[in-house]
């Protein structure tokens, strides 16, 4: 099993930018694909953006040019650089693991969760 524990939320001015961390534990963090999902109040749990060895690095459409995720395996931390942030980038992100590296925008292909950072984008 993986632990997961993200950090680097906060409240951010519209066209800001902000870094997440997720630090991991327990297992071999090479081995499992990441990825990142948020939550915004009455709205389900959405795909932000993933990395995984067959398939490299992908991202929703509504974020993509303005996110970037990477992964620093020596660390064992992935990260989610977020620019132009917008009122409607406002949610909990998540950060997810699993032990397969297709490719996996479903939350529910995702067994291992964090517990969310919070990030508010102010306009």
């Amino acid at each position: 099993q993986v632990q997961l524990v993200e950090s680097g939320g906060g409240l951010v001015q519209a066209g800001g930018s902000l870094r997440l961390s997720c630090a991991t534990s327990g297992r071999t963090f090479s081995n499992y694909a990441m990825g990142w999902f948020r939550q915004a109040p009455g709205k389900e749990r959405e795909f932000v953006a993933a990395s995984a060895h067959l398939v490299g690095t992908y991202y929703a459409d509504s974020v993509k040019g303005r996110f970037t995720i990477s992964r620093d395996n020596a660390e064992n931390t992935l990260y989610l650089q977020m620019n132009s942030l917008k009122p409607e980038d406002t949610a909990v992100y998540y950060c997810a693991a699993r032990p397969a590296q297709s490719r996996a925008t479903m939350a529910t292909m995702y067994p291992y969760w964090g517990q969310g950072t919070q990030v508010t984008v102010s306009s």
